[in-house]
């Protein structure tokens, strides 16, 4: 069988380590020695595939492997099902870990170097969540142990957290309060590099607009229909006309995810699901307040009526260099890692299907080092997360490099043991970088120094979520 694939099989949990984890090299050992263990889970969260909100398997098979470590498990918390938490430990400081588990639809891919979907149709881990999870709990377990070889003093808290493509699962956390005792926040990213930044993201906010019309005979009885797909149309099309005046870099897109059914049938029910995003949250506000009234325009010109449902709306992630060189000090020591023959010619045959200026084969050996800040153009929910806590979020290279996320490329890579490579990458990471902040209290108070001065005084959170509960079937 090959070695890109052999991670299929879950196997046992290796017993504990004969002596526990009691300094950062035994600590680093001990994963190693899991690593097969750990790329098994990941590998059947991959096969899970499942979509945000409807992560039960992939939930409860992370939930299992902190119970067993000892964690005490919370299910369903922030009143999403497939949420949890698993904390071991008390008092002061409290550490978290962030780990994620959900899939994107319409990437089904099979874990070979060309197109090649499991199930037409099918969702597929194109963000490499199967492995951010993975990763996460595996640290969460080392640091545990550590910690109670070495009884320290403090509370660990793993947070599952559902639904961050799109359903803005952190979102509802934040708004309980469940980080309101949380000193900082240690999580990662799959990519395409190994490197650790304090770049921020895009702020987004999105929703289905529902336009509501008169059905009619479209030949016969043309003028007794009101089109719910006219105003659908309108809307897009004075979003269009929007793109000419925002700041350039401002990002509007949609789908139409119900235009009607037949063409002979004036529709009396459509919908569009639209996604804005800006680098400043206040901006990006002003943005869609314009695109309600742009939605209320078209139902107006169109003789239809609409509502909206707020689906996700997610901050731009608060940067915190200080707790970034903590980790990128950790990220050097434990380094990237090598391919081995048959890894390098899937990198090369995968590398086939990309274009663009890309990174060079071999980088995933490396450590990239952050120089400046910038905005990555993507957006997640942990921004919100960043503004309640001091975060700090690393990129693993679990891809080939020059992999653009939401790919089937990603999906193919992230099956395979270069996936499982780069996710023992993070988890080592991780893992030095909260024994750091249990060990030295200096980094929470610099964190949180930065943390207030980048906030700004009298920052109070809001979120257009403050009123939604979560959308459980914002994938259907």
């Amino acid at each position: 069988m090959s070695s890109l694939i052999r991670l299929s099989g879950l196997c046992l949990l290796p017993a504990l380590l004969s002596a526990q984890p009691r300094t950062a090299e035994t600590a680093l050992r001990g994963l190693d020695e899991r690593a097969g263990h750990y790329g098994a889970v990941a590998r059947q969260i991959w096969g899970f595939a499942e979509l945000g909100y409807q992560e039960q398997k992939s939930s409860a098979l992370l939930q299992g492997e902190l119970r067993a470590a000892g964690f005490k498990v919370e299910v369903g918390v922030a009143g999403m099902p497939t949420a949890f938490t698993a904390t071991i430990g008390s008092g002061k400081p409290v550490i978290a870990i962030l780990g994620e588990y959900d899939a994107l639809p319409g990437l089904s891919q099979d874990a070979t170097p060309f197109r090649k979907a499991i199930a037409d149709g099918g969702s597929g881990h194109g963000c490499g969540h199967h492995l951010f999870g993975t990763a996460s709990t595996a640290a969460a377990i080392a640091v545990k142990e550590w910690m109670e070889a070495n009884q320290v003093k403090g509370t660990l808290r793993f947070y599952g957290t559902p639904a961050e493509e799109g359903g803005s699962g952190k979102v509802y956390m934040v708004r309980a309060g469940m980080f309101s005792d949380v000193d900082a926040v240690v999580a990662w990213h799959p990519g395409d590099r190994n490197q650790a930044d304090a770049n921020s993201t895009l702020a987004n906010i999105s929703a289905k607009f529902r336009f509501r019309g008169v059905s009619a005979h479209a030949a016969a009885a043309p003028e007794r229909g009101r089109s719910a797909l006219d105003g659908v149309e309108a809307m897009t099309h004075m979003i269009n006309m929007l793109r000419e005046h925002v700041p350039q870099d401002t990002r509007i897109h949609y789908v139409i995810t119900n235009g009607g059914r037949a063409p002979n049938v004036v529709p009396d029910f459509s919908e569009v699901f639209v996604y804005a995003r800006q680098g400043d949250m206040r901006i990006l506000d002003e943005i869609w307040e314009r695109i309600i009234a742009i939605s209320k325009g078209a139902a107006m010109g169109t003789g239809t009526t609409v509502d909206h449902e707020t689906i996700g709306a997610v901050y731009n992630v608060l940067p915190n260099e200080y707790l970034t060189r903590v980790q990128e000090k950790n990220l050097k020591r434990v380094g990237g890692y090598a391919y081995t023959p048959e890894e390098r010619a899937f990198a090369e045959q995968i590398r086939k299907t990309m274009t663009g200026d890309l990174l060079p084969l071999g980088s995933e050996a490396t450590v990239i080092p952050w120089t400046t800040f910038g905005v990555d153009p993507a957006s997640t929910d942990a921004g919100d997360v960043s503004w309640a806590v001091p975060t700090v979020q690393m990129s693993a290279a679990t891809w080939v490099p020059g992999t653009a996320a939401h790919t089937w490329q990603a999906v193919a890579a992230g099956g395979t043991s270069i996936g499982a490579k780069g996710m023992m990458v993070a988890a080592k990471t991780m893992t030095l970088t909260a024994m750091d902040l249990f060990t030295d209290a200096s980094h929470i108070v610099k964190a949180r120094e930065e943390f207030n001065r980048r906030r700004g005084p009298g920052f109070v959170y809001k979120t257009r979520l403050d009123r939604e509960t979560p959308a459980f079937d914002y994938r259907k």
